[in-house]
């Protein structure tokens, strides 16, 4: 029985490790604003959207982690439940709210003139400014950090909600269609409320988006997310049988069963 105990909590920490450690890298990399059609060396898409806006596929590098955090919140659900995912969701939202608390503190700190000495030119021979590239890079907008926080909670609430409502229906069986289908729901969601909170809702008025463009970019946003969500889900079921080959798969059926039992309200 200990060894069942063990198993099970071993086996919460490295998911909630795994999940924990892509959000806070997916927040960090997220600074970064990345061309998808020329990195896999197609023409920039042009797509006529709401309105006068023709988009590209520019999207935030974030997108390369966040895949890996649908997919482990999706297994954290499986086996652990509501429960499971609430606890692993707040701890993520703390830490990212401390790692950038701590961010701006360093930032804050008065640079050795020694470090902008050495990096005082970059590898062409221009000048460069090291702590103002520093700066740059970690520090964003409170705002966008808000945004990114009140859509990563509401997501991730509505997933383990959909996620157990699909269940109820299919019991243990397709687990593409609950672990997909909850992704591709939440992750509607989260496109949109992140760009209005950021953009719209808390933007100085000088530069806060129309509606229109908020529509435009979210849905261009969340076309990406969708393709990945499609792609990923052979990764479910490897997991899936990996976990169970651990647990053994009887514990883990019992496993998944009493987090379905306890995961039919949205809170």
């Amino acid at each position: 029985m200990k060894n069942i105990i063990d198993k099970k909590t071993n086996l919460f920490i490295i998911l909630g490790g795994i999940f924990l450690t892509n959000a806070l890298l997916a927040e960090l990399v997220g600074t970064k604003i990345f061309s998808l059609e020329n990195t896999i060396g197609l023409p920039p898409a042009q797509i006529s959207m709401l309105g006068d806006w023709v988009l590209d596929f520019n999207l935030t590098a974030g997108v390369v982690l966040w895949p890996v955090v649908f997919v482990t919140s999706d297994i954290i659900n499986e086996y652990f439940g509501k429960q499971g995912v609430k606890k692993i969701s707040y701890l993520t939202i703390i830490f990212i709210i401390y790692m950038f608390l701590i961010i701006s503190v360093v930032s804050w700190l008065k640079p050795a003139q020694f470090w902008l000495d050495v990096n005082a030119t970059d590898d062409e021979g221009n000048g460069f400014n090291i702590n103002y590239a520093f700066n740059k890079v970690f520090l964003q907008g409170s705002r966008i950090i808000i945004g990114s926080l009140v859509a990563f909670l509401i997501g991730q609430l509505l997933d383990v909600y959909v996620f157990h409502k699909l269940r109820a229906i299919t019991g243990s069986k397709k687990l593409w269609l609950r672990a997909t289908g909850s992704t591709l729901i939440s992750q509607l969601v989260d496109s949109f409320v992140v760009l209005f909170v950021a953009f719209y809702l808390l933007a100085a008025k000088d530069s806060k988006w129309s509606l229109i463009q908020v529509l435009s970019v979210g849905t261009i946003n969340y076309t990406y997310k969708f393709i990945i969500a499609i792609i990923m889900t052979p990764t479910l079921y490897i997991i899936h049988s990996l976990i169970d080959k651990y647990l053994g798969k009887d514990k883990a059926h019992e496993l998944m069963e009493d987090a379905a039992s306890k995961s039919g309200s949205f809170f």
